[in-house]
Parts: structure tokens; C-alpha cells; sequence
């Protein structure tokens, strides 16, 4: 394979992850504008460096002319989840869009079973139909799904893993060990706390949706000219904002759509 083609064979595996992630972000703001969790907490994705997929076919003694059949991960997205149950919650999801948008091909759950190294995520290998001006084609692409503690402890081991290539040395290998099963701790615990944590979320959600629909009937009073005074408006919120009290921000907020 030329050099001159590799652009050409990569464009495609660029419009499939940019497409994914409009996907799996607009699964998240659908979530959002529901008032309601999102599992997903944010979304990346890349493309492979051509030195890793040199690096990668070498590696594994495949053909130049084989790689975007032999190699799933040229595309890569990365879905990252506040809690170790959300990713369940993403397999659900990738899982019921199966044969739809996208086929599976394969998962692999370092989660359950944990890599050697410590490394813990969850992924689903699929076929992505890309439309692209010579018609349809099928790309693969790897989705992993991990928690922002197996993300942070990811990241951290693939560039030590780059830096070092097969020669890590031993004492920076056991730290990394002891890290992962830190970062898995960490998960543990806020798993403990999750309905909390939730819960938190959740009345902050509710109070900023009121503070903004105040701020809006606000600014309806203001352009409709009322004769109402705004700064015993403002005066009003201030002191509601101040007591704390949303039930009383919320009846506010439902008088200055009905004002006396």
C-alpha cells in the first residue's frame, strides 16, 4: 500500500467517528432535555495514527492490503459514565440500536475480566454503514465504555506504554498496578454513594431549570412594558434566592407569568 493512499483509505473512518459521536452525544442532550440522568457523561473519539496501525499490522503479521478487515479499532470511540453501573446502562443502549444504525460484531468486557496490566473497560466492536459519495460502506469501529476513574487510569498507561514500548520498567509497572486497583476503589465507593450523588444532581438540575425560567419571565415582563416595578422583582428573587426555598422560587416564578 502507498503512502500517497493512505489519506484516502482514512477519510472514511474520519466521517464514521464524527458521525458516532453526534450520535451518542445527541443520546446524552435527549436525556438532558428530558430533565432526566444521562448515563453518558461525555464522548471522544479518534482515528488511528498511521504509525500505530504500521506498528499494530506488524505486530500481528497482517498484509498491508488486509488492514481495514483485520484491524477493528482504526476508528475508535470512547464513552465515558459518572458510575461503573452506567456503563451497563450504554451496553443497553449500543445493544437495542443493533442491526438498526449499526451491527455488533464482537464485545469484549475487560471489566468482569480485568487485563493484566489493570486495565478495565468495556468494548464493543461494530460495523458502521457509512454513506459516502461511491455509496455505502461498512466500517469498523471500536466503542469502549469506561468510568471517568478507568479513563483517567487509561490514559495514564498508554502513554507511559508508548514511551516505554515493551520495556516498562518494573517499579513503574507495579505503581500502575496499584493505581488501577485505586481507581477501581474509587468506583466502588461511588458506587455506595450514587443515589446521592443523584439526588444532588437532580435538585441542582431542578433549581437551575426554575432560576432560568424566572430570569425569562423576567425578561417577558420587561419587553411587554409592564408597569409592574423590576426592581421589587429582582428584590423579591433575591431574597427567595437567598432563603433557599425552591417551592417558594417555583410559585415566584409561576406568578411573574401572571402578574397581578
Amino acid at each position: 500500500m502507498e503512502m500517497k493512499n493512505w489519506k484516502q483509505i482514512l477519510l472514511p473512518y474520519t466521517q464514521a467517528v464524527e458521525e458516532l459521536k453526534v450520535k451518542f452525544k445527541s443520546i446524552r442532550n435527549h436525556y438532558i432535555s428530558l430533565d432526566e440522568y444521562s448515563p453518558i457523561e461525555f464522548v471522544t473519539g479518534r482515528v488511528k495514527k498511521i504509525s500505530s496501525i504500521l506498528e499494530k499490522a506488524k505486530k500481528k503479521n497482517i498484509p498491508l492490503e488486509d488492514i481495514e478487515e483485520k484491524i477493528e479499532d482504526i476508528a475508535g470511540i470512547r464513552i465515558m459514565c459518572q458510575f461503573a453501573e452506567d456503563i451497563y446502562r450504554v451496553i443497553d443502549i449500543i445493544r437495542a440500536r443493533d442491526g438498526k444504525d449499526l451491527y455488533i460484531e464482537e464485545e469484549r468486557d475487560y471489566i468482569t475480566n480485568i487485563k493484566s496490566s489493570g486495565y478495565r473497560s468495556y468494548h464493543i466492536i461494530i460495523r458502521y454503514p457509512l454513506q459516502t459519495g461511491h455509496g455505502e460502506k461498512m466500517i469498523f469501529a471500536e466503542i469502549q465504555i469506561r468510568t471517568l476513574a478507568m479513563n483517567f487510569w487509561a490514559t495514564i498507561e498508554h502513554s507511559l506504554r508508548y514511551k516505554y514500548k515493551q520495556n516498562m520498567p518494573v517499579q513503574i509497572q507495579k505503581r500502575l498496578t496499584k493505581a488501577a486497583e485505586a481507581a477501581y476503589q474509587l468506583d466502588r465507593e461511588m458506587a455506595e454513594i450514587r443515589e446521592e450523588v443523584l439526588k444532588c444532581q437532580e435538585s441542582f438540575q431542578l433549581e437551575s431549570n426554575i432560576i432560568g425560567d424566572i430570569f425569562s419571565n423576567i425578561q417577558a415582563l420587561k419587553n411587554k412594558n409592564n408597569t409592574q416595578s423590576m426592581t421589587e422583582v429582582y428584590e423579591m428573587f433575591w431574597t427567595l434566592w437567598e432563603e433557599g426555598d425552591m417551592a417558594k422560587l417555583k410559585e415566584f416564578s409561576e406568578s411573574l407569568q401572571f402578574p397581578i
